[in-house]
């Protein structure tokens, strides 16, 4: 298990079930969202070190630990209460092992580093040396990119996607390990790397290539718009098929199509990612219109210089009767004195079969300052326009 709380590739007759069952691990760290730990495995539970350790020796998380042995040992069931140390126990091992010099000792070497970080050649350059040849760290577009205007206004946008409830960062962010059928699978070996290397988006979190490519692309994404296929999926407006969110995002750009998300409550719910709103931008995601947005992820958002809009309250897009098939025009909201006017946008959404249901949603930029970053194209190019002014 790693901090990002990857465990690397299941066992392989446990990787061959995975489509069948559902696989389910126990960890002490904090990472249990869908397909965190393994993209093959759903249920992830938190419990201290030792229960950890405890149901790990048991082989089951199917167990009652306060009723059941934890395993069979040569003299007879071997029980929770027989593992777990005394506290007293505790306290002794602590006496002796941690002292003040166990930290002044390590900390003499702290920042020297192993014999491969020493012999690496750095050249002394003003600014940063970037590798065209890396698939760790790339030079990302957020400043070509941005989309610098006083009024943000949308015509003929598309629905990336059409998402539910609570759908969290991990659900936006790419994060553990690269499936080998994946987009980001595929650019890899593109660039010459085997599937054996392919490591996982949090070491390849420097390149902004890999991590586009791993957005929405959560195991247990449910996008109402990829026909029941569970994952990074949607539906291809111009194939008229489901394909990979990535692939969709894509085509889109090759079109000079505009994209939007439609979700529900809690958008953005769980740890504060920043990928979970730069991967988005980099797809072309221009808006996203929720019933709620998480406090912070809203405010990430609004940095990447992506609208967040809010249904009215009892308003969503199951009661409008959206789908996520519609074109979208946003009218324009004018950001020149900071806060949105109006605050409310006016958004029309055309049918398939040309009736058009038109709505109002609130604009989520809540304050002046994130009104400036908004309308400069995001925080990044707000600061380098402040230094260059």
């Amino acid at each position: 298990m790693s901090c990002i709380g990857n465990s690397g590739p299941l066992f392989e007759p446990m990787h061959a079930v995975a489509d069948e069952l559902e696989l389910t691990s126990i960890l002490s760290g904090n990472r249990n969202f869908d397909g965190r730990i393994s993209p093959d495995v759903a249920q992830n539970y938190l419990a201290a070190p030792a229960f950890v350790v405890a149901y790990s020796l048991a082989g089951t998380l199917d167990i009652d630990l306060s009723n059941d042995p934890v395993c069979t040992g040569s003299a007879g069931p071997v029980y929770l209460a027989d593992l777990l140390p005394q506290d007293e126990e505790v306290e002794a091992l602590l006496h002796e092992v941690v002292s003040s010099d166990l930290f002044a000792e390590t900390g003499k070497t702290l920042f020297d580093g192993d014999e491969h970080w020493r012999s690496l050649t750095v050249n002394a350059t003003s600014t940063f040396e970037w590798d065209d040849g890396s698939t760790y760290v790339r030079r990302p577009p957020y400043f070509e990119d941005a989309v610098s205007s006083d009024v943000f206004e949308l015509s003929g946008a598309r629905a990336l996607a059409n998402l539910g409830d609570f759908v969290t960062t991990d659900h936006l962010s790419p994060a553990g390990a690269i499936a080998p059928d994946s987009p980001a699978a595929r650019y890899l070996r593109e660039h010459g790397i085997e599937e054996s290397e392919f490591n996982t988006y949090g070491s390849r979190r420097g390149n902004h290539e890999v991590m586009m490519r791993g957005c929405l692309a959560n195991v247990k994404l449910v996008n109402k718009l990829a026909e029941g296929k569970v994952g990074g999926y949607t539906w291809d407006h111009w194939g008229a098929c489901v394909s990979t969110i990535f692939d969709v995002s894509q085509r889109a750009a090759a079109e000079n199509t505009p994209l939007v998300i439609l979700a529900g409550k809690m958008y953005g719910s769980g740890s504060s990612r920043d990928w979970a709103a730069k991967a988005p931008q980099l797809l072309g995601v221009r808006a996203v219109i929720a019933q709620s947005f998480e406090r912070i992820h809203r405010s990430n958002l609004v940095g990447m210089g992506i609208l967040p809009l809010q249904f009215k309250e009892g308003e969503s897009a199951d009661s409008l009767g959206l789908d996520g098939h519609e074109v979208f025009d946003i009218a324009p909201v004018d950001f020149s004195q900071g806060l949105p006017s109006p605050s409310y946008a006016r958004i029309t959404a055309l049918r398939q079969d040309g009736s058009t249901v038109e709505f109002e949603a609130e604009v989520r930029v809540d304050t002046p300052t994130e009104g400036a970053y908004f309308s400069a194209g995001g925080i990044l190019p707000f600061v380098l326009d402040t230094l260059m002014a």
